[in-house]
């Protein structure tokens, strides 16, 4: 499968972004919507992946001081390869943005799955809408994606 990934502000693609993050936040995490939606949103940039038949499948946003968040995926398409693209996309918006490091905000489960992408834990471990997260940082020079093979 082949994917497209475009760059996209807030109020260009709100109703896309909007559905995509209720479907997987708020109606499959049931994370309350007046949390998932923040003022970071018209601030950050956003990136949109949509597959070859032009679904909207994932999105992610990265704010201007480098936090990495809002990573939604439709549960069908939680593969690498996806989030695979969403990061490197991510990545170059970071770059050009002349950034020096992004950071996330994970849960704990994914902790691990993060450093071996060169984040490294900071702080303690909070609450989140219910959830315990680790805020992680990493340089950009430092930031390493698996190595993923794309079927096509």
């Amino acid at each position: 499968m082949t994917f497209t990934i475009e760059n996209v502000d807030w109020m260009s693609a709100k109703d896309k972004l909007t559905r995509l993050r209720e479907k997987v936040f708020v109606y499959e995490w049931r994370i309350p919507k007046d949390v998932e939606f923040d003022r970071l949103d018209n601030e950050a940039n956003h990136v949109l992946l949509c597959d070859d038949a032009g679904r909207e499948v994932a999105t992610a946003r990265i704010t201007p001081q480098g936090e990495i968040g809002r990573i939604a995926v439709i549960s069908s398409y939680r593969k690498p390869e996806v989030y695979q693209q969403l990061f490197s996309a991510l990545l170059a918006v970071a770059k050009q943005q002349g950034l020096e490091t992004v950071s996330v905000q994970c849960e704990l489960e994914g902790v691990s799955y993060y450093q071996q992408q060169g984040f490294r834990p900071v702080g303690a471990v909070y609450m989140d809408a219910g959830i315990a997260r680790q805020k992680m940082t990493c340089s950009i020079n430092a930031f390493s994606l698996p190595k993923v093979e794309f079927t096509h």
